[in-house]
């Protein structure tokens, strides 16, 4: 954990209670300038908690947090007014329309109006979102109000943006969209803090990220680091017939470095996914289908908590 005076996010021991209930327990993390960072993690894991507390919306249970160096405790409102937040929900105001919704959010932070206009047509054009401009946000796609939102998010030229759940319910295309603009984002040096359960969303947009599970931080690195520190480079998906598939116990044993058995398939962990399946044929043992993929964020969180990401 490399941490440093520059830190724009700096959690130790941070913890929150609702009653008996512990929904972030004791974790802590660094979040750098400049970076996307990720808390990867099932629902229920913690991260919507962990985020409500960094975009000061709800107070630590214990534990230190400081937010552009600053203690959210005292100083919520200076913090607020540096801060992007792009929350699950959606919460546009449908009766206006799309560059309404962004004077109208401009006016929370103070910014004069003609600033706030040339500020609204520049974001609308980069959210792609300039020939809309007019339209009422109900006429709007999934994909458009999320971009909208995103759009909203940066009206006060933010130091640090908080994306929760970015793309939840978004159909593939509008997903690739918002992690285009994103990645706009970051190359004009922004800085991400994001949430999500899409593992190809985190090692997409993620410059760090740390795995959340049971409200606490498992594993903390760049994708590329957790795969190789956690997985093989390829893994073997077989999936055999139901009378086969209960037959398989300590069968596959010794093919790959590891064999995982879920309840629909089994995944051969392998650094040459084509050599272990010529092994299992060898065996004689029969298959219904195979297929050799590169490891994932999804093998990484499999690997350390035992069960899959999306349940």
């Amino acid at each position: 954990m490399h941490s440093n005076e520059t830190s724009l996010v700096r959690a130790r021991g941070l913890t929150k209670q609702f009653g008996a209930f512990i929904a972030v327990d004791g974790i802590g993390f660094d979040v750098q300038p400049g970076e996307a960072f990720g808390f990867l993690g099932p629902n229920g894991a913690g991260k919507t908690s962990t985020m409500r507390m960094i975009a000061c919306v709800s107070p630590a249970t214990d534990g230190e947090l400081r937010v552009l160096d600053m203690n959210p405790r005292t100083h919520a409102s200076l913090i607020k007014a540096r801060l992007g937040v792009v929350p699950q929900q959606d919460n546009l105001d449908t009766e206006i329309t799309v560059r309404e919704n962004l004077l109208m959010y401009a006016r929370y932070f103070d910014i004069p109006r003609h600033l706030a206009e040339k500020r609204a047509d520049a974001l609308l054009q980069f959210v792609e979102l300039d020939d809309r401009a007019g339209a009422q946000v109900e006429s709007l796609s999934g994909g458009m109000k999320r971009r909208l939102t995103i759009a909203r998010a940066l009206v006060n030229e933010p130091e640090l943006i908080l994306l929760d759940e970015p793309t939840t319910g978004l159909d593939p295309q509008a997903r690739h969209v918002v992690w285009e603009r994103l990645y706009q984002l970051k190359r004009r040096g922004a800085t991400l803090l994001l949430t999500t359960h899409y593992m190809d969303e985190a090692e997409r947009l993620c410059d760090r990220l740390v795995v959340m599970d049971k409200a606490k931080i498992v594993a903390e690195g760049s994708p590329r680091e957790l795969i190789s520190r956690y997985s093989t480079r390829e893994v073997l998906e077989l999936r055999f017939p139901d009378d086969v598939h209960g037959t398989l116990d300590g069968r596959l044993s010794g093919i790959g470095e590891r064999v995982e058995m879920l309840p629909d398939r089994v995944q051969v962990y392998a650094a040459d996914g084509e050599h272990a399946l010529q092994q299992v044929h060898a065996l004689g043992i029969p298959f219904e289908s195979a297929l050799v993929r590169r490891s994932t964020l999804e093998d990484v969180f499999l690997r350390i908590t035992g069960r899959a990401l999306i349940e």
